[in-house]
């Protein structure tokens, strides 16, 4: 890599190819960018790029993580692509195996000890950048599903208000600052860009994955059907906020039982010493007898 990285400097070496030799000629040269030569540092990145990902994705699956990364970035609005999240990941993963390697090395520790830092090290940062990903992912969602009532009825006011679905679904978004208010953006923007609305919306549900949108956007894409939308929507927000109200009393009876365990074991545990004590003793009185 430093060789290409020198030789990269060195005209002679990198000599630009036929079609960025005849791009200043052509009428459109000025708004297409010339492509990277065969020996530079973006070459080098076409390289890596597709390796690091595939590789990802095949370590990913055997850890058993199913959902793509591409799909859980995309559902976070992350600025970064899959492949560039997946270079970084192999690239810590590959310090961690240097650092590791570097450290049994020193340490002269045993070949087992060895081999579960050279081994271990980088598997644990490829799982723990993993992990966060997974839990960026998963905190979306649960926000997705939090603000989904309060969206739902704020879209039913402006159906009821006279607004069109597709109006009202900019102006939400718009004015609004949560994930569900992002995500709505990206869904004005495609319709923007030509898509139907409805297939829109079934990109959204699809990315999002959470059942309150599922059911939202069946809702809405009755836009062109139903007289009444503004009135379905308000039963589906409702609808939503009751799930929301079930699964949070869920939450919170769930959280009671655990408190009970340290509890009990605390309680049971002095109570099998105490009982032990007298039955061990009786035990041995009638081994003596």
């Amino acid at each position: 890599m430093g060789a290409t990285l020198l030789l990269s400097c060195w005209d002679r070496a990198n000599r630009p190819s036929l079609t960025d030799r005849l791009r200043p000629y052509n009428p459109g040269s000025l708004t297409t960018p010339p492509g990277p030569g065969i020996l530079s540092v973006e070459s080098i990145r076409d390289v890596i790029g597709p390796l690091a990902r595939s590789a990802g994705d095949r370590l990913a699956g055997l850890f058993g993580v199913a959902e793509p990364a591409a799909i859980r970035l995309r559902r976070i609005h992350s600025p970064v692509d899959a492949t560039a999240f997946r270079v970084r990941q192999m690239a810590v993963a590959a310090i961690s195996l240097l650092a590791g390697s570097v450290v049994a090395a020193v340490a002269g520790a045993p070949a087992i000890v060895a081999v579960v830092l050279v081994v271990g090290s980088p598997a644990l940062t490829f799982l723990l950048i993993e992990q966060g990903l997974a839990r960026a992912s998963d905190r979306w969602k649960r926000d997705v599903a939090l603000e989904l009532p309060v969206v739902s009825e704020q879209l039913a006011m402006l159906l009821n208000a006279g607004f069109s679905a597709g109006s009202a679904l900019s102006r939400v978004a718009s004015r609004g600052q949560g994930c569900v208010s992002k995500d709505l953006s990206v869904v004005v923007n495609r319709v923007r860009q030509g898509l139907a609305e409805a297939d829109a919306l079934r990109e959204w549900s699809e990315l999002a994955r959470v059942d309150g949108v599922d059911r939202l956007v069946g809702v809405l894409a009755l836009h062109s059907e139903a007289a009444d939308l503004g009135r379905l929507v308000s039963a589906e927000a409702r609808q939503a906020r009751r799930d929301l109200h079930r699964r949070t009393i869920e939450a919170t009876e769930r959280r009671a039982q655990q408190v009970w365990v340290p509890v009990t074991v605390a309680t049971l545990v002095p109570g099998v010493i105490l009982l032990a004590v007298p039955f061990l003793s009786a035990l041995r009185l009638f081994a003596n007898a």
